[in-house]
């Protein structure tokens, strides 16, 4: 029978002590936050310990908190197919300071390193091919950032005159529209609107007052 989120916590955390900075459940899913130099060997204790046995990185992904000194973390989520349980690992870091690369862990981090680069900018040191993989060439920024504008900075299109795809400047015919999405029988209140004498309709029997 599969460990629950709590007891694979608890086994994290003793199993690997101060490496551990906190650690959460939710949704049944086991979370820990480990120091940033330390990944590459909490992954690797992970992965070979008979207690755990996490063989399969399904994905690293990044979120972006502006509001922190380390605005970035990064996700690591493990799976063991032998035990039938899975665990996220986190860390934390800033826009210049590198994480580790986990590819020497598990080779399957290579694009989603390469990823993570490309969409927020975090650098992963060793990487053996650390390129951008989804964005076009010469794209300036990091797409996933959240203060990236929702345009963008250039825009492109086919110029019949050259002949070629041409990069110009984003320019916006009109800017963003505000809409307001709550539902119109939700939002008014108190306010008598022509024709809502007709909701409630007497018994066929009684006149009309």
């Amino acid at each position: 029978m599969p460990s629950t989120a709590s007891e694979i916590l608890d086994k994290a955390k003793a199993a690997l002590g101060a490496d551990v900075v906190s650690g959460t459940t939710d949704h049944d899913d086991a979370s820990i936050v480990v120091p940033r130099e330390r990944i590459v060997e909490v992954l690797s204790k992970l992965r070979d310990d008979p207690q755990f046995l996490f063989e399969q990185l399904i994905d690293v992904c990044g979120v972006d908190y502006p509001d922190r000194p380390e605005r970035f973390e990064i996700v690591y989520t493990l799976l063991s197919v032998s035990l039938n349980q899975r665990i996220r690992v986190k860390v934390a870091t800033d826009e210049g300071t590198p994480v580790p690369s986990a590819v020497g862990v598990y080779p399957s981090a290579n694009w989603f390193e390469r990823e993570a680069w490309d969409l927020y900018g975090v650098f992963f040191a060793d990487h053996p091919d650390l390129r951008r993989i989804l964005t076009d060439y010469g794209f300036d920024g990091h797409p996933m950032r959240k203060d990236f504008p929702l345009t963008g900075y250039v825009e492109l299109r086919y110029d019949p005159d050259q002949r070629r795809v041409v990069y110009e400047p984003v320019k916006l015919t009109q800017d963003f529209r505000t809409f307001d999405f709550t539902s119109p029988w939700e939002a008014i209140t108190g306010i008598q609107l022509p024709g809502d004498e007709k909701a409630v309709k007497p018994p066929y029997w009684e006149k009309p007052k």
